[in-house]
């Protein structure tokens, strides 16, 4: 015969409903405990002072002598008499001087003839349209032939002027500057400007420029004018 057990009577069928209810228990506790706070506690001593007798301190009357104010300015007041207007005033008649219709002009002054001087503009013709080249010295023939020799004549002078800056050779400044320049109704040379890489070199392209000889002026319906004209002069330095 087999023995039964009652299972109310198993003891440990909630033991880990129970444990896991300690634990939480045992965790707040410990929390409670780390998280509370005491305070140290000093005794308050009260001082307190007793006055026995009260002493009365007599304080000097002291006088202040105070200025008198000083005395109310006197106002002096002017008696205004009326006069009566006895004189007779004579009023003064201001004539106008301006010119009316009605008046009458005495004096005629006569104009002259004035001559007219006529004003000669400078006129600037491009080099490449205008009807006669300007001459350089030695050149002759056709418009064509002094615009080949104008050019051939510019690039000799170039050469035989040409000079290199010392400045500019030792510090390697090389570069190409462009030269403008007017040729006016007069045959001179004149508003040089120049434009490059360095202020040494523009310098020396003015100066080759300025060497320029006078030539005849360029001419417009048979008239002298300003004929402007460029060249690039190229400053390079040759290896050694």
């Amino acid at each position: 015969m087999e023995l039964k057990k009652n299972p109310k009577a198993n003891v440990g069928r909630n033991s880990s409903l129970y444990f896991a209810v300690g634990l939480n228990v045992m965790l707040l506790l410990t929390y409670l405990g780390l998280e509370h706070k005491t305070y140290e506690t000093e005794g308050t001593k009260i001082d307190i002072l007793m006055l026995d007798d009260q002493f009365d301190e007599d304080i000097p009357i002291t006088t202040i002598n105070i200025p008198p104010p000083p005395p109310p300015k006197q106002v002096v007041t002017q008696a205004i008499t009326v006069v009566e207007d006895v004189d007779d005033v004579e009023e003064t008649v201001v004539e106008s001087t301006e010119i009316g219709q009605d008046d009458i002009i005495v004096d005629v002054v006569s104009v002259e003839e004035v001559e007219v001087a006529e004003v000669e503009e400078d006129i600037e013709v491009p080099f490449a349209v205008i009807e006669k080249v300007p001459q350089f010295p030695g050149c002759k023939g056709n418009n064509d032939e002094l615009r080949a020799c104008f050019q051939k004549k510019m690039q000799e002078h170039l050469q035989k002027n040409f000079r290199y800056p010392n400045a500019a050779a030792e510090l390697n400044i090389q570069g190409r500057v462009f030269v403008f320049f007017l040729i006016d109704k007069n045959g001179k040379v004149t508003k040089i400007k120049t434009r490059g890489p360095d202020q040494l070199l523009e310098t020396e392209a003015e100066r080759i420029i300025s060497l320029l000889p006078k030539m005849i002026p360029g001419k417009q319906r048979n008239k002298s004018v300003g004929v402007p004209y460029s060249i690039p002069i190229n400053f390079k330095l040759r290896d050694m």
